[in-house]
């Protein structure tokens, strides 16, 4: 469904999670989730699934555990976010019909990730790798295997990375920080759509 781009909402308060995902979903980004670490994750989840879950796949990030996997496939979240590679994470995420994203950096975490069954990775902190480093790593990974960027990532770096093999992007503090406004969001995620259009990234969206 829709762009590979994912909207990283920390912080995101529950009250206000309804308005900032029907701005991302108007702007074009379908894949939304938020981290574990945000205030009452699972009460802002549960209403975004209730007001969008019909237009945009939503669910969780920075998931750690087996336990956080099945409470968010009792939801009906649809994909799970990881800072690190954890098999047994991504086996329940998969078996659970979810999509699972987990974080990687080196060549060995990726094709761990891929073994257990990842739908594809999450390059984290791909501040730190740069584009050539994506370079290198990408020539020894399955070509099929999606690559998200995510951490030091905007719109007006998109073709650096996309140049690298990347062919995703998550969004986190461009797209939303604590105590901005919808407006603010739709106005950063139209851009960040417009950039992701220019390179044809829409061709490829899974």
């Amino acid at each position: 469904m829709g762009r590979n781009l994912i909207a990283i909402l920390r912080g995101l308060e529950p009250d206000e999670a309804v308005a900032i995902t029907e701005a991302l979903v108007a702007a074009g980004i379908t894949k939304i989730e938020v981290p574990l670490n945000s205030p009452r994750p699972f009460d802002s989840i549960a209403r975004m699934i209730d007001a969008c879950g019909d237009r945009a796949e939503i669910g969780a990030g920075t998931v750690l555990e087996v336990a956080q996997v099945e409470r968010l496939a009792g939801m009906g979240a649809r994909l799970v976010v990881s800072p690190n590679c954890d098999a047994d994470v991504i086996r329940a995420t998969v078996a659970a019909g979810m999509q699972s994203w987990p974080g990687v950096f080196t060549p060995t975490e990726c094709f761990a990730a891929l073994k257990a069954g990842a739908t594809g990775l999450k390059l984290f902190p791909a501040s730190l790798m740069g584009p050539g480093g994506v370079s290198a790593v990408k020539a020894v990974l399955p070509p099929s295997a999606p690559l998200y960027a995510v951490g030091g990532v905007a719109p007006d770096n998109f073709a650096d990375w996309h140049a690298a093999g990347v062919s995703g992007f998550g969004l986190g503090s461009f797209l939303f920080k604590p105590g901005v406004s919808p407006d603010h969001v739709a106005r950063a995620a139209e851009a960040s759509v417009a950039s992701y259009d220019a390179l044809g990234g829409a061709r490829a969206a899974g």
